[in-house]
């Protein structure tokens, strides 16, 4: 057997399938109870049976007139009509509305034969067998006519349309009692790997959680598929092949997670290749290229890479198109247009699917990068959804029209966005219903405040020439009047070692030790700048530059997205040190040497102080709240004798 026969396309991947496997489509159709129809898809268009109202009925409690009656009518030039009968709900009226009579008639009651409006109750008041009218009103005012909101005949939900609580609640004013839909698939999960391990269980040294069983599984259950999970399977191949064979007698598709590269541990493709025809082995997409697919005894296999965010793109923008197919599931995933906010490169060769965050500015949706890995999970919960970059094209420019395509379609906005240098302690304060957090470093959510897209931005950079924190800044990023800095709090800065500090390591100019291997932070973040700074002070010292001092440091482009994979890096021995903050350490049960006291503070748009979030978080700041949070979970904080003081102004 070849291994990676052929990277192809997501399309060129589905047509290869469709040759071997022939029309991919629904099973059949089956008729359920419309309670019964929650999620499934309509195999058949819904049409009209009757009116929607059946009849003229009335929109408000009040009074059914002649509209004519009521002309020139106000508070200063009322009208008295006679009271000739009451029309209420499921009964239909045996009188008629004359010119000077009216009826007295509930919500949702018949419209009685003569009545042109209803005059709501609150602008009338009741006499004997009379009713005195305060307001003029047109013709039609507060009737729902028949056939209003659908008319008999019409299309009201076409084939292929997935069953939600809105297309219950339509069906059943038709007077439908039951649906025609397609019969539903079942899929079996399987997720294959030595390191993985179910949650709940100990996480041993080297294994994760199984996180694409949940992912996968819920996303299927998402789409009304039935979904069976197989369990954990080492990698072996009897023992891959065996629980393969035991889903697929079970399901008419197979999913499994894992083992799907052309290493030597790495076994799905064998056995699919072994026991049935592997027809996909690798697509053009980062990630997800180690996907596969193939037909065993007539049903579909697909393997998924075990990194959770590549098995999520594999599923999404592949697979799903497939089983869409077969649930009959016509509609459109949900896509909204944008302009890129930062230039994004890509790699060149392949289609790059993207997570990405979407903020709004002046009217315009800007496009944000959230940026992880194929392995992160994290980059989820902060992205809205994913944006693609066709293959051949290695950058994508800032401004941009771009497409992406959402998680869901309901997009909430947020009522207030942070862009810059992530702190736990700030997210526990301002909490997460309706903020978005956008990780990008503090120097990037400085940029943001000031193109707009964000109405804070956590800083902790330090200006050289002052040797002050943040506040220097704003003049020099042209934010004078624009934008404010609020003082925050202290974070404890330091190296972050081994415990028990193995390496003997004092200060940063170990880090130039042949023995020593670092992890660094991001470009443009607070803690990457203070690493440089003190490596620029090493290299005046010893009268070599900058960038001699830095081809020294073994580790110095190994970058960290926060300080808690600093802190990781060194948990796992991946890295011998790395400058963070005091609080991971203590999390993480490692060593601190102290370098600093760092200043953590917010840069607001100038109008978003005015934000009911804004003015919480200051007179937080200032409060004794602050104090106890930080003496009670946050080691290496501390709050500052201006804490919530606005800068700036």
């Amino acid at each position: 057997m070849k291994i990676f026969h052929q990277l192809y396309s997501i399309d060129e991947a589905i047509k290869k399938i469709e040759e071997v496997y022939g029309v991919i489509k629904p099973p059949g159709e089956e008729v359920v109870a419309l309670i019964d129809s929650l999620g499934r898809v309509l195999s058949r268009g819904v049409f009209a049976g009757v009116d929607s109202p059946p009849f003229d009925r009335s929109e408000v409690d009040g009074y059914a007139v002649n509209h004519l009656d009521l002309r020139g009518v106000d508070e200063s030039n009322p009208v008295e009509l006679m009271v000739v009968g009451k029309s209420s709900v499921g009964e239909l009226p045996s009188f008629s509305i004359r010119r000077g009579a009216c009826a007295e008639i509930s919500t949702g009651a018949p419209i009685p034969r003569g009545a042109t409006a209803v005059v709501m109750v609150e602008y009338t008041k009741a006499l004997d067998g009379k009713v005195r009218i305060f307001r003029s009103i047109s013709s039609g005012e507060n009737i729902a006519y028949a056939g209003s909101d659908i008319m008999m005949g019409d299309t009201t939900l076409r084939k292929g349309t997935r069953i939600t609580s809105k297309e219950i609640a339509l069906l059943a004013s038709l007077g439908l009692k039951n649906v025609h839909v397609y019969k539903r698939i079942s899929v079996g999960l399987i997720s294959t790997g030595n390191e993985i391990t179910e949650p709940g269980e100990y996480l041993e040294p080297g294994h994760v959680y199984d996180t694409n069983r949940y992912s996968i599984g819920g996303r299927l259950q998402e789409m009304g598929i039935k979904t069976k999970f197989y369990g954990i399977v080492r990698d072996d191949y009897e023992s891959i092949k065996e629980r393969i064979l035991y889903a697929l007698k079970e399901n008419d598709v197979v999913i499994t997670s894992g083992s799907t590269s052309a290493g030597a541990g790495d076994l799905v493709y064998s056995v699919i290749d072994d026991l049935g025809e592997l027809i996909v082995h690798g697509i053009k997409t980062k990630p997800g290229k180690p996907t596969l697919a193939g037909i065993i005894n007539n049903k579909l296999i697909f393997g998924l890479p075990g990194f959770p965010f590549s098995a999520i793109v594999a599923f999404e923008f592949f697979v799903k198109k497939i089983l869409k197919k077969m649930t009959g599931d016509d509609e459109d995933p949900f896509i909204l247009k944008g302009n890129l906010a930062i230039r994004v490169n890509s790699s060149k060769n392949l289609e790059e699917y993207v997570p990405v965050s979407i903020i709004w500015r002046e009217g315009k949706r800007m496009v944000y990068p959230v940026y992880g890995n194929s392995g992160s999970i994290s980059t989820m919960l902060y992205a809205d959804g994913i944006m693609r970059i066709p293959e051949g094209v290695a950058f994508m420019d800032e401004g941009e029209d771009v497409e992406v395509t959402l998680f869901s379609s309901v997009s909430r906005l947020p009522d207030i966005t942070i862009i810059g240098s992530h702190c736990p302690l700030l997210e526990e304060i301002m909490g997460t219903g309706g903020v978005k957090y956008i990780k990008v470093g503090s120097t990037a959510g400085w940029y943001a405040v000031k193109r707009g897209e964000a109405n804070m931005a956590g800083t902790h950079l330090i200006d050289e020439e002052t040797m002050e924190y943040n506040i220097p800044l704003i003049e020099k990023f042209g934010l004078k009047g624009k934008a404010v800095i609020i003082r925050g709090y202290g974070r404890e800065q330091g190296i972050i070692v081994a415990k028990g500090n193995p390496k003997n390591i004092k200060g940063v100019e170990d880090f130039l030790r042949d023995d020593i291997t670092i992890i660094n932070r991001v470009k443009g973040s607070g803690t990457r700048t203070l690493l440089d700074l003190y490596l620029r002070n090493i290299a005046r010292e010893r009268g070599i530059s900058f960038e001699e001092i830095v081809e020294k440091i073994n580790g110095y482009v190994y970058e960290g997205k926060t300080h808690s994979s600093v802190a990781s890096a060194v948990y796992q021995g991946r890295a011998d040190a790395g400058i963070g903050l005091k609080y991971y350490a203590v999390l993480y049960d490692l060593d601190f040497i102290p370098l600093d006291i760092e200043k953590y503070d917010l840069l607001v748009e100038y109008s978003s102080l005015e934000n009911p979030r804004v003015k919480r978080l200051i007179d937080y700041l200032r409060s004794d709240e602050l104090k106890n949070l930080i003496r009670e979970k946050y080691p290496g904080y501390m709050v500052l004798d201006d804490s919530g003081k606005i800068y700036g102004i």
